[in-house]
């Protein structure tokens, strides 16, 4: 988890952290009530609870097996997903007064004021805004949302495509492999970005292999590369190789483990 810096991202205890980090983001939320407009606090309780919520909060609510737990953990999921966004729209409104009206009104005039320094808070409020839109369970008010998050992540890429080492080309994995060509998604765009994100990771980053096989091997049914691509990312060792990104590599196979348990109900 980013919230707790190198500590957190070379650790070996998924467990340990999923237990801290609420800790963690409390305690920056009571230095955030000092100083409102902190960028630097803003973008790392953006970026923290956009990761606990999803490796741990969501995770954990669709492995569940009991109905009412499980759309409980959705819901609160949900809610700190959008209590991410919030912050990550604090922290851009800091340093470019007025950007999120002109984000609901012009968003490619909105993210034209960015700048590289910017790219940060552009990822994360981005990906925690799709994240509490792919999880609303399609609330209208939300979806409506999704092209004002195209445009910061596009802007991101635009600006700094390297970004946590193929982060942005992940997210557009997800981004254009997880929609039909109906509504503007690209599987060959989805392969490009993959590859992209890959090369970026030098090898050490399992995610996108994850990433890849559950929405562009399932939608068009590729059991074989789906369990091809799982399989890799099974295969590293994630407690050995790469300490800097060993925390999230494990919760990647986690994730994947859950996967292929799953194959059976994802490929009819």
């Amino acid at each position: 988890m980013s919230s707790g810096g190198d500590s957190f991202a070379a650790d070996d205890d998924p467990d340990l952290v999923r237990e801290a980090a609420p800790f963690a983001l409390k305690a920056q939320e009571s230095l955030l009530a000092q100083d409102p407009g902190h960028r630097g606090l803003l973008l790392s309780l953006c970026r923290g609870f956009t990761q606990y919520a999803s490796a741990f909060v969501w995770q954990d609510a669709v492995e569940e097996s009991d109905a009412e737990r499980a759309a409980a953990g959705k819901e609160r999921a949900n809610r700190l997903f959008l209590r991410a966004k919030e912050y990550g729209m604090r922290g851009l409104e800091a340093a470019h007064p007025g950007f999120g009206e002109r984000l609901v009104a012009d968003p490619a005039n909105a993210v034209a004021m960015a700048n590289e320094e910017d790219v940060p808070l552009l990822f994360w409020t981005a990906a925690s805004w799709s994240l509490a839109i792919s999880t609303s369970g399609g609330v209208p008010s939300l979806l409506a949302d999704l092209p004002r998050c195209e445009s910061l992540m596009r802007r991101a890429l635009a600006l700094r495509e390297d970004y946590e080492h193929g982060s942005i080309h992940e997210y557009f994995v997800a981004f254009e492999g997880g929609r039909p060509g109906a509504m503007g998604g690209s599987l060959d765009k989805a392969r490009r970005h993959f590859e992209r994100a890959m090369e970026l990771g030098r090898g050490r980053k399992i995610s996108p292999l994850v990433t890849f096989a559950e929405t562009v091997s399932v939608r068009t049914q590729n059991r074989e590369e789906f369990l091809g691509l799982l399989s890799r990312a099974l295969a590293f060792d994630a407690r050995e190789e790469a300490p800097e990104f060993r925390l999230a590599n494990l919760l990647s196979q986690h994730k994947a483990k859950w996967l292929v348990g799953r194959v059976d109900e994802l490929f009819l």
